[in-house]
C-alpha cells in the first residue's frame, strides 16, 4: 500500500525513454520509433501514450516578448494496458510530422515530447529534440529567393491568430534584399502552408520608403503587402530558376 502510494506522487513510479528512428525529419514525413516503459514498485495502469510536437514562439504583451511553448500536433499511440511492477515493455509507433511543423532554423527548437497517462499518478514524460529540414518544394523556393538577391536574416515562429490556422503561431523567415530589390524593399517575409500537392506562400512585402508620402506610409505600417500565392508540385518541378522569375513578377507588382 505505501509503494502504491508513493508511486501516485511518482516516487518508485514507471519510467520511459522514446528513442526515434533517425534524428532529421522534412514536415510531412513520417515520424517511427519505440517508446521504452520500464515498471515501477506497483502494478500501474496506463490509459494511453501520447506524443506531441512541440515547438516554441514568440508573443508580445504590453512592449514585452516572451516565450511560449506550442504544440504543433498531437498523437495517441496504444490503447490502455497494465503494466506490471519491474515489467519492461516497448510500444512501437509512427505518426506523419504535421506539414505545418517548424524548421529548425533560426529561434525555432522542435521536440517529440512522450507522457505516460497513468491512472491516479503521475505522469511521467520524455522530450526528444529532432532537426526539421526543408522539403523539395520548400528548397525550390528558399533557391529561387537566392537567385533572386535575397538572404535570410532572421527565422522566428511568432503568435498570429491570422495568419497561423490552427496553431495560434506561424513561423516566418525574414529575408533582405541584397541585388535586384535592393532599393525597392526593405525586407521580404515569406511563411509556408504545405500540404501533400501544393505549397502555398505568404509574402509580406515591406516596400522601402521613397519621398515624404512613402515616409508617412512606413510610419503608419501601410508600405506593407500581405500576398497568398499558390504552386503545384507540378510546377515546383520546373526548379528554381523558373520558380525565380515568377516571383521576381509577382514582387515587382508590389514593390
Amino acid at each position: 500500500m505505501f509503494n502504491r502510494f508513493l508511486a501516485s506522487i511518482g516516487i518508485g513510479s514507471a519510467t520511459i525513454d522514446t528513442l526515434l528512428e533517425k534524428p532529421r525529419y522534412m514536415p510531412g514525413e513520417e515520424v517511427r520509433g519505440v517508446v521504452k516503459i520500464r515498471g515501477g514498485n506497483v502494478e500501474q495502469r496506463i490509459e494511453t501514450i501520447q506524443l506531441s510536437v512541440m515547438t516554441e514562439y514568440i508573443r508580445e504583451s504590453n512592449d514585452h516578448k516572451y516565450t511560449q511553448h506550442g504544440e504543433v500536433g498531437r498523437f495517441h499511440v496504444c490503447p490502455p494496458f497494465t503494466l506490471n511492477a519491474g515489467e519492461n515493455r516497448e510500444v512501437p509507433f509512427s505518426f506523419q510530422l504535421p506539414h505545418q511543423t517548424p524548421l529548425t532554423i533560426g529561434r525555432a527548437p522542435v521536440w517529440v515530447k512522450t507522457e505516460l497517462d497513468v491512472r491516479g499518478g503521475v505522469d511521467p514524460g520524455d522530450n526528444d529534440r529532432i532537426e526539421v529540414i526543408p522539403t523539395p518544394a520548400m528548397n525550390t523556393v528558399l533557391e529561387a529567393l537566392s537567385l533572386l538577391g535575397f538572404r535570410l536574416r532572421k527565422a522566428e515562429c511568432e503568435y498570429s491568430s491570422r495568419l497561423g490556422g490552427r496553431m495560434p503561431f506561424i513561423q516566418e523567415l525574414e529575408f533582405v534584399p541584397t541585388t535586384q530589390f535592393r532599393g525597392q524593399l526593405d525586407e521580404l517575409e515569406v511563411m509556408f502552408y504545405p500540404s501533400d500537392r501544393e505549397l502555398e506562400l505568404v509574402l509580406q512585402i515591406d516596400r522601402r520608403a521613397r519621398g515624404l508620402s512613402s515616409f508617412f506610409a512606413e510610419a503608419m505600417d501601410m508600405d506593407e503587402s500581405f500576398v497568398r500565392t499558390r504552386f503545384t508540385n507540378e510546377q515546383l518541378t520546373a526548379g528554381p530558376n523558373e520558380l525565380a522569375h515568377q516571383l521576381a513578377d509577382i514582387i515587382s507588382r508590389y514593390a
